[in-house]
């Protein structure tokens, strides 16, 4: 990394030769000073420093590419504005092509304690390559279908039929409910379920013993939000 001295003397060592002949006018100075330098990086034509020395700003070859390149156009009688649209952003490649900076005056010392070294342009970077998207993976091979359990045989009205193995509970067959749906009258009639408290539970088909049963325990819970709230007679019987 150069200080800005140092970049200018490197401009004016790789401008020394026989391929510059100066500026085609008194208007241009032949070699751009330090105030160039910070003139042409804000407008554009040479990148900002590319690192720092505590206060010190520091430069690398890039800039010294950019540098040359600018004089040489200069001396070809290019305006400014015709550099910057040619030069501006350029990759070093197309730089170094209209500089011919000699090869040791970009060689660059190992950088020192202290030097903070900015972030590389990646914006001037080719792009990489488009990846080739990964061939689809074959698909898996069903799976064969589980065998169809064997149908176990209706048991009889009224009765249990009994599991094969021992750890099976026994499965009691429902009662036939066809007497009962019969009893149901044309005319809409509907059966009544006291559930205590006044509450009666209305029903289109008449309850067995078995049914009364299980109706008076599931409305358990319904009758203590009914009394909760008010909505049962305390004097019915429950």
């Amino acid at each position: 990394m150069w200080t800005l001295d140092d970049l200018v003397d490197r401009v004016q060592a790789a401008l020394a030769g026989d391929r510059y002949p100066g500026a085609p006018n008194g208007r241009v100075r032949d070699v751009p000073d330090r105030r160039a330098v910070r003139w042409y990086a804000t407008i554009g034509l040479v990148d900002r420093p590319a690192g720092m020395r505590g206060r010190v700003a520091l430069y690398g070859p890039r800039h010294l590419l950019q540098l040359v390149a600018v004089k040489r156009r200069q001396a070809e009688g290019r305006s400014l504005a015709e550099i910057q649209a040619e030069l501006a952003g350029a990759p070093d490649a197309i730089l170094a092509a209209i500089a011919h900076v000699p090869t040791e005056l970009l060689e660059v010392p190992p950088a020192a304690n202290g030097d903070t070294v900015a972030r590389p342009r990646f914006w001037t970077a080719a792009p990489a390559p488009a990846l080739a998207p990964a061939p689809a993976a074959a698909p898996a091979p069903a799976a064969a279908p589980a065998p169809a359990a064997a149908p176990v045989p209706a048991a009889a009205p009224g009765q249990g039929s009994k599991p094969q193995n021992a750890d099976t509970a026994w499965v009691a067959a429902p009662a036939p409910r066809a007497a009962r749906r019969s009893a149901v009258a044309g005319n809409g009639t509907l059966a009544g379920v006291p559930l205590g408290g006044g509450a009666v539970l209305l029903l289109p088909v008449p309850p067995d013993p078995d049914d009364l049963a299980a109706l008076t325990e599931a409305a358990r819970p319904l009758l203590d939000l009914l009394a909760a709230r008010g909505l049962l007679n305390p004097r019915s019987p429950s």
